[in-house]
């Protein structure tokens, strides 16, 4: 049996976690990280959502032996917990996603990588070694550009792809505007990096970056430019690969592209939609094939009203009725939560900023201690609410609190 590791006296809870965070983070990295689209309220009400609901414990049942495992991508998860993909982690730790990678390695968590993250896929897949990994995918309207990534996703064994559909337009986010968000030095997108004096590299919000000796002795344009619609015609993106202007596709849509993607992805890696929020939507992703779902609303970043994802969770979950797994992400904070989500009809979580103030605080090792935090409260959470299996948590184990305060099963 592995040794207990001690604990960090200064950080004991994800809270906790997230102060030390603010401590470390330079302001325009906090308020990247930490925003949410125009008034944060949905943001707000990802995390508040978890409030509403109490934990119905049994008890005189042998917990003796508690099995937080269950399936995920043909084989066993240690946890029903992944590390979601989350965008340039260079700006909470120097060492970015190869940190974020082993600490995963370590736990056997699964991790979630960012299309726009700030190290390649390749050097993440050698510092995930046989761990399992799912790459976040932006499908643009200049499919190539799509296609290399996902090849070399492949050759470097991703597990799946992880297509955001949430992003049609991107949501405002007030702090990233005031702030001029840009990424600083020395740090690129590394994954739209040709080599490192591509101007592609640099250029990350706006797609205005400035021009390096060698782009203008080799005629490169630095200046990216969004797609537009004349009333005829569709122009899609130019220039480098910048976030503003490529992530963000008005054009997908369920009948041509989710059938590209399968094409492109399969028979190596499964094909997910990470960003379903209603049961109709749900059952499109069924009848079309996909592989799996994760109810998500970009932490809360896209369209602010939006459901909590907690709350858009049970409609998606019977609209499915099965047919695929249904994940969900947005707004889990403790152990407990991720309990309640199972409790719902989730069948894994994922696990965005508070591993990115983890990765803050300590990098690799912070990355570590938010994991096992969360693993410890949700172990001890089954073995209190009387079960031992994951598969056996279920609505039975929640009540619903209104405003007035009364209570009632589910």
């Amino acid at each position: 049996m592995a040794a207990q590791q001690s604990h960090d006296l200064n950080c004991l809870t994800v809270a906790e976690l997230e102060k030390h965070a603010e401590q470390c983070m330079d302001k325009q990295t906090r308020d990247y990280y930490n925003e949410g689209a125009d008034s944060g309220s949905t943001l707000l009400e990802n995390s508040q959502a978890y409030s509403k609901y109490r934990i119905r414990p049994r008890v005189l049942r042998d917990i003796s032996l508690i099995d937080t495992s269950c399936p995920l991508f043909g084989a066993r998860s240690p946890l029903p917990m992944g590390v979601a993909p989350t965008a340039m982690q260079c700006l909470a730790h120097p060492d970015g996603e190869a940190a974020t990678a082993r600490a995963c390695r370590e736990a056997g968590v699964v991790m979630g990588l960012s299309s726009f993250a700030t190290t390649t896929l390749e050097d993440v897949a050698a510092a995930s070694g046989s761990n399992p990994r799912v790459l976040q995918l932006y499908l643009f309207e200049e499919r190539e550009h799509s296609r290399k990534l996902i090849q070399r996703a492949k050759a470097a064994g991703y597990k799946a792809v992880f297509l955001t559909v949430d992003t049609p337009m991107l949501g405002r986010r007030n702090l990233e505007i005031r702030n001029q968000f840009k990424l600083p030095k020395p740090y690129k997108i590394a994954n739209f990096a040709e080599d490192s004096d591509s101007a592609a590299s640099k250029t990350v919000m706006d797609g205005a970056a400035s021009d390096t000796d060698a782009d203008k002795r080799e005629g490169k344009k630095s200046t990216s430019a969004p797609g537009m619609h004349d009333g005829e015609k569709r122009t899609p993106p130019a220039g480098p690969i910048s976030f503003h202007t490529h992530a963000p596709n008005p054009t997908l849509c369920w009948d041509r592209d989710i059938d590209w993607l399968k094409k492109e992805c399969k028979p190596e890696m499964e094909v997910w939609v990470k960003g379903i929020a209603t049961g109709e939507d749900a059952l499109l992703a069924v009848h079309h094939g996909v592989d799996g779902i994760v109810v998500s609303n970009h932490g809360g970043r896209q369209l602010n009203g939006a459901l909590a994802t907690l709350d858009a969770l049970p409609e998606v979950v019977d609209a499915v009725q099965g047919k695929i797994p249904v994940h969900i992400d947005g707004g889990i904070r403790h152990g407990t939560e991720i309990f309640k989500a199972l409790a719902l009809g989730a069948d894994f979580v994922w696990i965005g900023r508070p591993v990115l103030w983890g990765l803050s605080y300590k990098g690799q090792e912070g990355v570590a201690l938010c994991l096992r935090l969360l693993k410890d409260e949700f172990t001890l959470c089954m073995g209190l609410a009387g079960t031992v299996k994951v598969r056996e948590i279920s609505k039975d184990y929640l009540v619903k609190v209104d405003k007035s305060g009364f209570v009632s099963r589910l």
